[in-house]
């Protein structure tokens, strides 16, 4: 059985409206069918396993729900996989899309989604995950601490590459385009492919680090979009940003098959689908798809982040990525970022668990340093060094330079 479970919001009967998701959902209709045999129900139909009442809610999540109160409960439904498969396509358009339309309800979210044994297997998933981006970086026991390309659009190939040299020279572990940057005109990406990755490539053989440049390859068209891998690929690039909700489930699932690069995900559009509590769906179960597809690296936001989602959400996105499906190997790197500098390592050491297993990305933190991009690349690992050690980051700065201009720059919030 595959197991969703919903949060309904009603001004009705919550147990009609769960009996009703679980018939409009699999075999039923809004009339009796003369097919709807109890053999056919038992194989295939949907059934309601449990019920757990909420507190009211005062107001209706969708304002033409009517008079209130709104009752609300977490409602499990159980699908026989023999009516969905393992086809994630079918997963989401019978257990998740079509519950949505149903009348009578005032809210619905989707905060939970239970795979049975059947699923594993039956996706690639990650094919590098946490290992491989810390084997392919040569980064051990601390954070992989990385950077976006700043401004996001318009710098010239010439111009980002400039950059980057200044970032490699530094020491950063992972650089990447902004994920608005794919192939524009002033900036194709063969052209940035071309300008890039000489610099990565002569670094690592003077040092023996190679530096994990993400190139954007994102496109509509997957034919394209391999095109974009393969010009990297060849080129000795190792690490690829995919704009996964963009490209969708096809698109995703077409790369992965024929990938040789990290595919790390940017979630962009996903507050779409969450920032409604009442509506749409939780990180927790949308990112069990795109693991499952195999992203290998997934962006989740940051503590104090520079958007809309609470330190709360960036926490449970962190356990959620974290937490096998099946088995760790279907982890995805976690990676920290929005809004990010030195000044949350700690809070974010604290808060996942004083673990270092992670990509703490920092744009604006690293490039928009007041001694240039180099100084914020050591800040950050000084930042870093000074919370896993549980030294408090001022007192760290008395010997850190950089760190301390750091803390003059972004200590009040506002300027990452």
């Amino acid at each position: 059985m595959i197991t969703l479970t919903y949060r309904i919001e009603t001004p009705g009967s919550i147990e009609a409206l769960a009996a009703k998701i679980a018939s409009d959902q699999s075999t039923g209709t809004f009339v009796a069918l003369a097919g709807e045999t109890e053999e056919l129900k038992a194989r295939v139909a949907a059934r309601v396993l449990a019920i757990r009442p909420l507190p009211d809610a005062d107001r209706p999540s969708l304002p033409e729900a009517g008079d209130g109160p709104f009752k609300r409960a977490d409602v499990n439904i159980a699908f026989p996989l023999d009516a969905i498969g393992t086809d994630l396509s079918a997963l989401m358009t019978i257990a998740i899309g079509g519950a949505f339309s149903i009348k009578g309800l005032s809210g619905i979210r989707v905060v939970d989604m239970k795979l049975p044994e059947e699923y594993r297997g039956a996706h690639p998933g990650p094919q590098f995950g946490v290992a491989g981006s810390r084997r392919l970086t040569g980064v051990r026991d601390r954070p992989i601490i990385g950077t976006i390309v700043k401004p996001a659009l318009g710098l010239r190939p010439h111009e980002t590459a400039e950059m980057v040299g200044e970032l490699i020279d530094a020491g950063v572990d992972f650089i990447k385009d902004d994920e608005k940057l794919m192939s524009p005109a002033y900036s194709p990406l063969s052209e940035r492919v071309k300008a890039i990755m000489p610099l990565v490539l002569d670094h690592e053989q003077k040092t023996g680090k190679k530096v994990m440049y993400a190139f954007g390859i994102s496109h509509a068209d997957p034919d394209e979009m391999m095109r974009n891998h393969d010009l990297v690929a060849k080129a000795g690039g190792n690490c690829a940003v995919v704009n996964i909700n963009s490209v969708g489930f096809g698109g995703m699932a077409y790369l992965r098959k024929r990938s040789s690069l990290v595919l790390h995900a940017h979630r962009n559009g996903w507050d779409i689908l969450t920032r409604h509590p009442g509506l749409g769906m939780d990180f927790k179960v949308w990112q069990q798809f795109w693991r499952l597809l195999g992203v290998d690296q997934f962006q989740i936001n940051g503590i104090a982040s520079k958007y809309w989602e609470p330190d709360w959400s960036f926490i449970s996105s962190f356990e959620a990525v974290t937490t096998p499906i099946f088995s760790p190997e279907d982890c995805a790197l976690p990676v920290a970022g929005s809004g990010q500098w030195g000044g949350q390592a700690p809070e974010t050491y604290r808060r996942t668990g004083r673990t270092v297993d992670l990509l703490y990305l920092c744009g604006g933190g690293i490039v928009s340093h007041p001694d240039g991009p180099g100084a914020g690349v050591r800040a950050v690992q000084q930042a870093w060094q000074a919370a896993v050690d549980g030294i408090p980051l001022a007192d760290f700065a008395l010997s850190h330079p950089e760190l301390a201009r750091s803390i003059e720059k972004f200590g009040d919030g506002k300027a990452a």
